[in-house]
């Protein structure tokens, strides 16, 4: 374990299963991440992986303007029925530009402008993430191959850039909504996000 990293862990019941429940403290920034972890990693073998980036309004307040709440729980459903898996929850609120303005973009989008323009209204990157972080805490955790649950191609380099190889890509399409579906699109024409059906809604999904 690297001594300049801060990190506590405990066990942690959840309505999925137990899971060790893992607390790391980012030296350049200061920011607390977590990681989830069930079962047993030491044989090697790949490991399914979800990095959920924090987002209040829909991992708490149940937005139905994006489809994070969803995915964080169907990772963790997931990694469950699989008997073994990490999920990393990494402080990287409105893809890495702070709640404040994921809000001022929020606004912007009440106004017509889709996600990655509104952030571009501001001034701000589409996407601010680093996933450098999210790769040295897999390789803590004693992790370096994994099944990768992402829609987002983005994620799979930004771990292989950092070491840690994805064997495979595995599809977290979930959480659509009358609500969140020009957004979907959006990440699917726009941010090059891959989805495997783009369609409109259908009934209350």
């Amino acid at each position: 374990m690297r001594e300049d990293i801060e990190q506590a862990s405990c066990r942690l019941s959840t309505a999925n299963g137990e899971f060790q429940l893992y607390g790391f403290k980012e030296p350049e920034t200061g920011l607390e991440h977590a990681a989830l972890c069930h079962g047993d990693f030491g044989d090697g073998a790949p490991v399914l992986v979800r990095l959920h980036s924090e987002c209040l309004t829909g991992d708490t307040f149940s937005s139905c303007h994006c489809d994070c709440g969803p995915q964080l729980r169907s990772a963790l459903k997931a990694i469950a029925k699989e008997g073994r898996g990490v999920l990393l929850y990494l402080r990287q609120e409105g893809r890495g530009i702070g709640l404040v303005n994921k809000i001022r973009a929020y606004a912007l989008q009440e106004k017509g402008a889709d996600t990655l323009d509104a952030n571009r209204l501001l001034g701000l990157p589409a996407d601010a993430r680093s996933y450098r972080f999210a790769a040295l805490m897999l390789g803590e955790l004693g992790v370096r191959e994994v099944k990768l649950m992402t829609n987002n191609p983005g994620k799979v380099n930004g771990l292989a850039v950092h070491g840690i190889e994805v064997v495979e890509r595995v599809p977290l399409q979930v959480g659509r909504n009358r609500r969140n579906g020009a957004y979907l699109d959006t990440k699917a024409h726009r941010m090059g996000h891959l989805f495997d059906v783009l369609r409109e809604p259908q009934g209350d999904e």
